[in-house]
């Protein structure tokens, strides 16, 4: 195939922001230079398996058919309008002069009640990051805590 002889795999991976498309060009240029499979999935410490995929579709489809597809993924549980509500309880908690800390399971118990949805404890944290929301938090202000200016 004309994409093997004639494309600079090692260059292109240079080039490429996704850690899955660098990998794959990486062994493609390793192939090009006459290494096994075998040689090359131990080198990258990658499966055979992969290497193999990767080398077939360079020979079978070309060099672009290597491109990951876009992810649609799932949609959110919650809609946009119950995000704000959520963003809004949220701010309203972390502004609260009652002091206190709001983890993951207020949030998720908060979210049960509310709009009557169920997330699974790491899509809480993936929720809040999707909403701009960081999770590095200070150290919690006790409510009778005076104030020491």
């Amino acid at each position: 195939m004309d994409d093997l002889n004639s494309t600079d795999f090692k260059l292109l991976s240079r080039a490429q922001t996704s850690p899955q498309m660098k990998m794959r060009l990486l062994a493609l240029s390793h192939f090009q230079k006459g290494k096994s499979r075998t040689e090359i999935s131990k080198f990258l410490k990658v499966s055979r398996t992969s290497v193999n995929k990767w080398v077939n579709i360079l020979l079978n489809e070309g060099v672009e058919r290597l491109k990951e597809k876009p992810r649609t993924g799932h949609a959110a549980f919650i809609s946009v309008s119950q995000q704000e509500q959520l963003s809004q309880f949220i701010n309203d908690k972390i502004y609260s002069d009652k002091g206190g800390r709001l983890i993951g399971a207020d949030i998720h118990a908060y979210i049960e009640a509310e709009f009557n949805k169920t997330y699974h404890t790491d899509s809480i944290y993936y929720l809040l990051k999707k909403m701009v929301f960081s999770w590095i938090t200070s150290r919690s202000k006790h409510p009778k805590q005076t104030s020491t200016k």
